[in-house]
């Protein structure tokens, strides 16, 4: 297995590349990744999302367990709907709350795909070796809009937000997805702990299927669903996703500053 990192260094520039023994070794482009022959220390380069996906395809009711809790019957084609490159965030940075929603945010803590390669009706196959490589998302939802329109589920607004995609903190590649779990935290206390290979679609299905509908582009993320347990995230509050062989995402959610509600009322004004 190989683990990818996306970092930035001081002078604000992004590197890309292969992590080993504390360094990075950087390397251009994720579809046919070239090494550059530089090599970073880790110290010096601050961690960010480990890729810059044009979008996510977010996963609804693609676990047997939640489906069954949900009484909802297995699917034959990925639900999904997408969320903004604007929604990703890297682990350690702020969930931030939408200044004009107060209401419930809730996490879900999921496996990412990485797209490698652009994809479009591919085969099984070919959706296989389209797979850079996976990450660990948490799939943030103000879950008081979804149903706020009596007429027209908002799933795409709910969950579309600035940082509402928390995304890392590395990229694995050559990961064996089938033996690992999901394990969130909140504030410490255990609220998910449930095993992938309960997935209705694999990851190599989900590429091929959904590459059906959409062009998938390298960069770009799948976030594969989740399962049982799902839970509101109070002030303040850290959720913690791990998936052992990937990492820790850790991210905090905090009301808006100060600064960016004044933005926001000076907009409305205008």
């Amino acid at each position: 297995m190989d683990t990818w990192m996306r970092l930035m260094a001081n002078d604000g520039s992004i590197v890309f590349g292969r992590t080993e023994n504390g360094y990075l070794h950087e390397y251009e482009g994720i579809d046919h990744p070239v090494p550059t022959g530089a090599v970073l220390s880790l110290r010096a380069l601050t961690p960010i999302a480990p890729c810059a996906p044009g979008k996510v395809v977010a996963l609804w009711n693609n676990f047997h367990a939640l489906a069954r809790k949900l009484e909802k019957p297995v699917p034959e084609h990925p639900l999904f709907l997408l969320k903004p490159a604007e929604s990703v965030i890297g682990s350690g940075e702020t969930i931030r709350r939408p200044a004009h929603y107060a209401g419930k945010i809730v996490f879900e803590g999921e496996l990412g795909i990485v797209i490698g390669k652009r994809c479009r009706n591919a085969s099984l196959e070919q959706a296989q070796a389209a797979i850079f490589g996976y990450t660990v998302v948490n799939d943030v939802t103000a879950a008081g809009l979804l149903t706020e329109n009596p007429h027209f589920p908002q799933w795409c607004r709910a969950k579309g937000f600035d940082t509402f995609c928390c995304l890392g903190p590395a990229i694995v590649s050559g990961f064996d997805w089938r033996q690992a779990r999901v394990v969130t935290l909140l504030d410490g206390v255990e609220r998910q702990n449930y095993p992938l290979d309960d997935m209705v679609f694999s990851p190599a299905q989900q590429v091929s299927l959904i590459s059906q509908d959409l062009t998938l582009e390298p960069g770009d993320v799948i976030a594969c669903g989740t399962s049982l347990g799902v839970g509101s995230i109070g002030e303040g509050a850290m959720v913690s996703v791990t998936i052992e062989g990937i990492g820790t995402l850790a991210n905090t959610l905090r009301s808006p500053l100060a600064s960016e509600q004044s933005q926001t009322e000076d907009a409305r004004v205008v």
